[in-house]
């Protein structure tokens, strides 16, 4: 049983699991060298918890408990006794796996170590390890001590009973458990980021602007948030990220240009809040590009093994607040309707094998 969590970064990620842990009762120790980064988590604490009491979502004593419960530190041999380590720290390969390097030295034999990254593969971080088979995947969605859903993924080499601990953990905390295999993207951004990709290329076209491809966007597929938007709030550097790394899949997957550039200027989407309306025909063109988006790395994904449909659907439900998932789009549609759709943005490499897919 996981009784204690040690939590390497203190950031936006790092933080939601860490309030997530302490919450619930587990042990939770926070490592961050980073200057102010422990002051700022530190703040952020007080003020979720206060905001959960005063909306009474949680009781003052627990809140107390919580706060008990949580270490912040700057010293990494905190982590010696903790059940479970997870590693938030920035998307650098090189990065995790010279902290994987560091800290597997200072572990008891039976801990498990997971990361949080989005956009890399397990098994290449857990290449650093001398034993990777203690190692898997935790992608936790933003903001973490909110959102449900988190990815568990497990490597070839991953041992089996860690997964059933794991599991454990995540359920005693209040998550629900995707599983999903190694694979780019994992589960859920292996056809988030497409689809936000698509709407790049979109702009990039000249076929509309930010404002109306959220705007169809939001009408088509009963989304809260419009493509731009949300890279905006995850930061568009963060996307061009995810879409280097799917790349490896073909040329579906490469970045538009779009999004190269304003990746890396470090910048924001500008986005119209009254956008002109489009034309019947403008508007359809949007709406099936990004359909077709949608369903074409969703497809792909479940043909390959990578998730079963029902937990595609649960999470893009849960985790992105999807109305008309690529699931249950599959099942409103005609076969050859999905089949022209992702003709329109493209062909993937297992086209024989994409055929609908049922949620059960």
């Amino acid at each position: 049983m996981i009784r204690s969590v040690a939590i390497f970064g203190g950031g936006t990620m790092g933080g939601g699991i860490a309030l997530t842990c302490a919450k619930a009762g587990l042990r939770t120790t926070v490592i961050d060298t980073a200057d102010g980064a422990l002051d700022r988590l530190r703040a952020r604490v007080h003020d979720h918890l206060a905001r959960e009491v005063a909306k009474g979502r949680l009781d003052a004593n627990r809140a107390d408990d919580a706060v008990e419960h949580l270490v912040l530190s700057r010293d990494p041999h905190l982590v010696s006794g903790a059940d479970l380590v997870i590693e938030a720290v920035h998307e650098d390969l090189e990065v995790k796996r010279g902290l994987m390097r560091r800290i597997e030295p200072l572990l008891k034999p039976q801990a498990i170590i997971a990361t949080n990254t989005s956009c890399l593969l397990v098994r290449d971080i857990a290449a650093a390890l001398d034993d990777p088979g203690r190692m898997l995947g935790l992608h936790y969605f933003s903001p973490a001590e909110i959102s449900p859903i988190v990815e568990l993924v497990s490597t070839e080499a991953t041992r089996p009973d860690l997964t059933d601990r794991v599991l454990a953990f995540l359920t005693a905390t209040g998550k629900s458990p995707l599983p999903c295999k190694d694979s780019p993207g994992f589960a859920l951004n292996r056809f988030f980021c497409p689809y936000c990709n698509e709407a790049v290329r979109l702009l990039d076209d000249g076929v509309a602007t930010t404002g109306q491809i959220d705007a169809v966007a939001c009408e088509a597929l009963g989304v809260a948030a419009g493509p731009f938007r949300v890279m905006n709030l995850t930061k568009p550097v963060i996307m061009l990220k995810a879409m280097e790394s799917l790349a490896a899949l073909g040329p579906f997957y490469r970045p538009a240009e779009g999004l190269r550039a304003i990746g890396a200027a470090l910048a924001d989407w500008q986005i119209e809040e009254q956008p002109a309306p489009l034309s019947e025909t403008v508007r359809r063109t949007v709406a099936d590009r990004l359909t077709g988006a949608l369903l074409l790395p969703a497809t792909d994904a479940m043909a390959a093994g990578v998730v079963a449909p029902a937990d595609l659907d649960r999470g893009a439900r849960a985790a992105l607040r999807f109305t008309r998932t690529p699931v249950s789009l599959q099942a409103d549609l005609p076969a050859a309707e999905s089949m022209r759709l992702m003709a329109l943005v493209g062909v993937p490499e297992r086209q024989g094998d994409l055929v609908p897919a049922s949620p059960a």
